[in-house]
């Protein structure tokens, strides 16, 4: 049995406001799964649908087994939810926050409580009123609570932003190490290429509510060969593209997007000009022909 499931998932809002459109992807048991694009690409209301929060318009989808819209406590049970707003009392402490939910769960021992303590680095901060936390200090113990219920399926709805660089690559740590430590099914939403490359066995690439692509970041930086050579044009850069596939020296896959022409080499020499290693960013860009960052 996948661990998510998702069928032609769709969500139209009043005025015809179409934020998904068709999304199909399943997950396995254990994967660390990421649905990668910009504000405004459907993530967020991906998982408010499949965390029950947002109904679909059509289409159907499963957490755990259980259907978000007819078996809705069945898929809660299941699985948590770190939502990008911040939930946790500020007013209260670390372990003040950890015990309430337990208790609203009917789970979560003192031991537990410890444990998540241990694991997610927050057994000094503890006992601290919430208030005094930086901001990956709370965002650990958001996490931490989400996991006082033992869910099967942990949700992950952009952890790291609008934390500094420094906080952001430690709270990626722990996010890797969870599944270590928890026989836990993962989906992260992310605007951040590196995040993705960097903890997702699988990543499903949303553009204007639709999946682009869906495959391992491997596989799909292999789509663009080992080298991409990139060049800025001084005038029109879709005529100079056109240019260059006129005299074959540029194939379907290159792209161009703003000044620039990008052109996966695959194995061609690229003389004098140096060239680097594509990365998810050019792999985004070819596909939906925005840069994922100022789209962001």
């Amino acid at each position: 049995m996948h661990a998510i499931e998702a069928h032609s998932l769709t969500k139209t809002y009043p005025g015809d406001i179409q934020a998904v459109k068709g999304v199909d992807f399943r997950v396995d048991p254990g994967e660390v799964f990421g649905l990668l694009g910009p504000n405004g690409a459907g993530k967020s209301t991906t998982v408010g649908m499949l965390t029950t929060t947002i109904r679909p318009t059509t289409g159907h989808a499963l957490v755990g087994g259980y259907d978000v819209v007819e078996q809705p406590l069945g898929a809660r049970r299941v699985s948590s939810v770190v939502f990008q707003e911040a939930v946790v009392d500020r007013s209260l402490t670390g372990r003040q926050n950890l015990e309430l939910h337990a208790r609203l769960w009917g789970s979560g021992s003192p031991a537990r409580i410890k444990e998540l303590g241990g694991a997610l680095g927050l057994s000094d901060l503890v006992d601290r009123p919430v208030s005094t936390y930086s901001g990956g200090e709370r965002r650990r113990l958001e996490i931490a609570r989400a996991l006082v219920s033992e869910p099967k399926v942990l949700f992950l709805d952009e952890p790291t932003v609008g934390l500094d660089p420094r906080i952001r690559h430690e709270l990626l740590d722990v996010i890797a190490g969870l599944r270590a430590g928890h026989e836990l099914t993962i989906l992260v939403t992310t605007h951040y290429l590196d995040e993705a490359q960097r903890l997702a066995d699988r990543v499903a690439i949303i553009h204007e509510g639709e999946v682009v692509a869906l495959d391992s970041p491997r596989a799909l930086l292999e789509r663009l060969g080992g080298e991409i050579l990139e060049c800025r044009v001084d005038g029109d850069p879709h005529a100079a593209l056109a240019a260059l596939r006129l005299k074959r020296l540029a194939s379907d896959d290159a792209f161009a997007v703003g000044a620039r022409v990008t052109v996966p080499l695959h194995g061609r020499a690229a003389a004098v000009i140096s060239t680097r290693e594509p990365t998810l960013d050019d792999v985004y860009l070819q596909l939906t022909g925005t840069e994922l960052m100022e789209a962001a």
